[in-house]
């Protein structure tokens, strides 16, 4: 039997196996410590659930357009005007099932095959394997730690042929936290300009920023910045929304919009009709919950900080926004526990997750092998408990 090439293209997840063994030792009654998590530990504020009760007391569980309610998509209007100084119709709004589902949307509509997509390294993990499914080639340019994990343009000068076709913008980044800064994403949207590629800008971490470096939509530098970028944004991290899986794009080209909503109306049809009634309660409704929740992570963010960088052999740069810390084990590399050599971020994982109960994700999976990463979406307590594991872990190299 042979079966999809494409499918069999797509790389398996890197952490699977450590997922798998942590799952496993917390259902035995293990005190796991997992630093894994892509989403607030915060419950749903309580005003965007009782929206969703209300919804379907009132029958607002049929189909409806496939792009999202026209309620939502005014919504959301409302909401890029407002925080991003962008001015957009209704008929430039897709809403879909997730963040991720926008970004698989936008791939399918732009790129043919062959076409090249740039991917800064580190990297979220589903990027380059979205490019691939839509028959795209990742082409990854590496940012550095001194850079703050910022593209450099001279590294992208030396990346872009005749057949790239876009690049990714990720600010605030997944996984390392860094916020683009106006200047270099007018740098960005010069270079887009000159070798006229499409920029899609993911900014579903907007809201978690804890510096004074504000977020700026690089599709509110100019008109043609506008013209050429699909923003991806959704209520997952900021309301605690991510089961709900409400995520949205917006296109200064309506063509590719169009080409976004043909193609979601065979995949899916319509994103879950009672999530977009919480989503609109979520935009228009109390915003306090977003304070809190930002309070709370600003100071968890601090302590993992000052933690991390007085320990033995590793350190990390501050990280900015969303809610991870990308640890530098480069010193780690080469030494040894229990006769076992720790050769890369993988197998730093592991040992780690057999010796102390902590589970942290391997570097590896973002592209970049000599770091791990940390999520503080959990508990100042389990943070404090899971830095003393890694703490006494280090101790025994």
């Amino acid at each position: 039997m042979i079966y999809s090439i494409k499918a069999e293209g797509i790389s398996p997840s890197i952490t699977l196996s450590i997922d798998a063994k942590a799952k496993k030792m917390k259902e035995e009654g293990i005190d796991v410590i997992g630093f894994g998590a892509g989403e607030p530990d915060f419950n749903t504020p309580k005003n965007i659930q009782d929206a969703a009760i209300e919804a379907i007391k009132k029958g607002f569980t049929k189909y409806t357009a496939a792009s999202g309610i026209k309620d939502l998509k005014e919504a959301i209007v409302e909401k890029f005007k407002a925080d991003n100084n962008l001015n957009y119709k209704p008929s430039q709004i897709i809403v879909s099932t997730g963040a991720k589902q926008s970004l698989s949307n936008v791939f399918q509509a732009i790129l043919n095959p062959g076409d090249e997509v740039i991917i800064p390294t580190p990297y979220w993990v589903s990027y380059p394997e979205l490019v691939k499914l839509s028959d795209g080639v990742p082409k990854f340019v590496e940012t550095n730690e001194k850079n703050n994990f910022k593209y450099d343009i001279d590294s992208l000068k030396k990346i872009v042929t005749n057949k790239t076709k876009a690049i990714i913008v990720n600010s605030p980044n997944n996984p390392t936290g860094t916020v683009y800064s106006k200047e270099n994403l007018l740098e960005i949207a010069d270079f887009a300009k000159k070798h006229d590629l499409i920029i899609i800008s993911d900014e579903i971490y907007e809201k978690l920023i804890y510096t004074d470096n504000k977020h700026i939509s690089i599709a509110s530098l100019s008109d043609d910045a506008y013209n050429r970028t699909v923003v991806i944004n959704g209520v997952s991290k900021s309301y605690a929304m991510t089961g709900w899986r409400i995520g949205y794009a917006a296109c200064g080209d309506e063509k590719i919009t169009k080409l976004m909503s043909n193609i979601q109306s065979h995949v899916t049809s319509n994103p879950n009709s009672v999530a977009q009634y919480a989503a609109l309660e979520a935009l228009k409704g109390e915003q306090s919950t977003i304070q809190y929740m930002l309070n709370e992570f600003n100071n968890r963010r601090k302590y993992m900080i000052d933690r991390i960088n007085k320990m033995d052999y590793i350190s990390c740069k501050e990280p900015e926004g969303a809610f991870y810390v990308m640890v530098n084990i480069s010193k780690v590399l080469g030494k040894s526990i229990h006769g076992i050599c720790i050769n890369d971020s993988l197998i730093f994982s592991d040992v780690l997750l057999d010796e102390e109960k902590v589970a942290v994700i391997p570097g590896s999976a973002f592209g970049v092998d000599n770091y791990i990463r940390l999520s503080y979406a959990t508990s100042l307590e389990n943070i404090e408990k899971g830095l003393n594991r890694i703490e006494n872990f280090l101790k025994k190299l």
